[in-house]
């Protein structure tokens, strides 16, 4: 409905003032009407004429030319146009079904990005989260969405694990292997990364072994060796890392259609960038190939270090360049933490050189540290990070001290919504306790308010539910928040921007709070019209929750 009504007084403003103008809907205090604009002002400078005496032309025009959609087109302030749509028309702008505006589009959506061999910990949470959330408006705006992970089975951290592995078991002993309980497995490679960092960090013999070990992990994947003690290792090991990650996944219901391993992407960044050296596009320094990021404002990064093995910045070029032939995407999301913000810049600008159309399509979306109410900052690099399971842990123990013994769907809920509700960008304040509040802005809420319109619903039994028409001031007020909907998910959309979301389901549910306390539904004379706006709540609720992730129970 807004994009119809914008594009109509652009029309209108052509063929009466023969001006193009581009045309924005806000929409107004509910007194004021459903949708202003200020496009009489903006011609008012092109026609060198009085704002007002346009808006009160363009109404009269619009006045004609909307008869069946608006009831009252009025003139207010310095020229502002207000627009009340007929109670047909805003029933009609009330659908729960986006608009699909990247239809046969394709969009990468690349998050969460766990290394193996460590163990998971709130920001891969809050990233798999968030990614899903995106992932989830942007296939409901009609997108081809591929989801997918990356992760490093690869690199220095593997190497520094692999030798404290190598230590616990005494040697080279896979068998050993067997008598790691299932269910430890994850926390005791964590453990080992971190006995290996420490080691790394204080002993110049044993960083010295860390490298070897670094180098013949690589060589594993080069020499495709599976059956050597020091392989055999490895490939428990990470296949340990693949099967803890699905379980979690699959927990969070967060699926991926694809997981790159840097062992896969490497190779071709090394290759990659080894062709640019040749043409200019890298530059040699101190035995390394660096990319020198100062020509454009940047800093120089460190692409192929001075061992002759790819960085994290040629593993990302790799990974970069191997979505791009997997998918030739028109859009490729990358979803991380604040940290990498300057790296990733250097990275992509450096893929510019080569492959401008795909660096121009790559976004890159950060976030701040989770923490908690007065938290620190975690590092998995000294072992006191919060761990993912830690959290749905504590909002799990904070809904049994609420007596409730809540299904894994509540807590879930709580868990994503209170992640979600926050704006991305800065650092994430969550608090347990207020997760799992049955009242205020919280997903339990939303849970609640859900099962309680359909129980409304249920009470009725089957009646045909009335049309919304002649509507009573409170039935308007109600229906026209819940036409704000698709706004509000297209805005969410545009703007890659769960948080939107959120905030509009709280507002809508504060809406039919008030609503319901002044109006009988069940046993009143308008009962069909007022379920049938319990029904297209309850619709708008149900629809809303399930893009943010979480489920909408038909009772609590």
């Amino acid at each position: 409905m807004k994009t119809e009504l914008e594009t109509t007084i652009a029309d209108v403003c052509k063929n009466v003032f023969d001006v193009e103008v581009s045309v924005d809907l806000a929409r107004p205090d509910e007194q004021f009407g459903d949708y202003a604009t200020n496009v009489a002002m903006q011609l008012a400078g092109r026609l060198n004429k009085n704002p007002r005496e346009i808006a009160e032309t363009l109404a009269a025009s619009l006045r004609a030319k909307l008869a069946e959609t608006i009831s009252e087109i009025s003139v207010a302030g310095p020229g502002f146009l207000n627009l009340r749509l007929t109670d047909e028309a805003l029933a009609k702008s009330a659908q729960t079904t986006p608009t699909k505006t990247l239809a046969g589009k394709t969009v990468v959506t690349e998050y969460s990005d766990p290394n193996p061999f460590k163990v998971l910990h709130v920001g891969h949470l809050y990233t798999s989260i968030v990614g899903s959330a995106i992932s989830n408006l942007l296939q409901a705006a009609g997108a081809n969405v591929h989801r997918v992970n990356f992760g490093g089975d690869v690199g220095l951290h593997v190497g520094k694990t692999m030798w404290a592995i190598l230590q616990d078991l005494g040697g080279e002993y896979p068998e050993k292997l067997a008598d790691i309980p299932e269910d430890d497995r994850s926390e005791w490679m964590a453990k080992n990364y971190v006995a290996g960092t420490q080691a790394y960090e204080t002993d110049d013999v044993t960083k010295a072994e860390i490298i070897a070990a670094n180098k013949r992990v690589y060589q594993l994947h080069a020499d495709s060796d599976h059956d050597s003690p020091f392989a055999q290792i490895y490939w428990t090991c990470r296949q340990w890392s693949y099967d803890y990650f699905d379980t979690f996944y699959a927990r969070i219901n967060t699926p991926f259609e694809k997981y790159y391993p840097e062992s896969e992407t490497a190779p071709v960044g090394l290759q990659t960038v080894q062709e640019q050296l040749e043409r200019g596009v890298f530059a040699r320094s101190d035995g390394a190939v660096v990319f020198e990021g100062e020509k454009y404002g940047l800093h120089t990064r460190v692409f192929i270090n001075s061992e002759g093995l790819p960085t994290y910045e040629a593993k990302d070029v790799g990974l970069s360049i191997k979505k791009w032939d997997d998918y030739h995407f028109d859009k490729s999301v990358i979803i991380t933490g604040n940290d990498i913000i300057e790296y990733m810049k250097v990275v992509l600008k450096a893929i510019e050189q080569f492959q401008p159309e795909l660096a121009g399509r790559t976004v890159h979306l950060t976030h701040g540290n989770v923490k908690l109410a007065g938290g620190i900052k975690m590092s998995s690099r000294k072992g006191n990070f919060l761990r993912a399971v830690d959290v749905l842990d504590m909002v799990a123990d904070a809904s049994r001290a609420l007596n409730a013994e809540a299904p894994e769907g509540a807590i879930l809920g709580a868990v994503k919504y209170a992640l979600l509700k926050q704006r991305p960008g800065a650092d994430i304040i969550f608090d347990p306790q207020e997760s799992v509040a049955i009242e205020g802005n919280s997903g339990p809420y939303l849970q609640y308010a859900h099962a309680r319109a359909r129980s409304i619903l249920s009470k009725a039994g089957e009646q045909e539910n009335g049309g919304l028409t002649d509507l009573q001031p409170d039935e308007r007020s109600l229906l026209r928040k819940i036409s704000e909907y698709p706004e509000v998910v297209e805005r969410a959309t545009n703007e890659l921007m769960p948080h939107h979301i959120c905030t509009y389901l709280y507002e809508l549910a504060q809406s039919f709070n008030r609503f319901y306390e002044h109006n009988r539904v069940i046993d009143d004379e308008r009962q069909a019209v007022r379920l049938r706006l319990v029904e297209r709540y309850a619709d708008t609720l149900k629809n809303g929750l399930e893009l943010l992730g979480i489920t909408a129970p038909e009772r609590m």
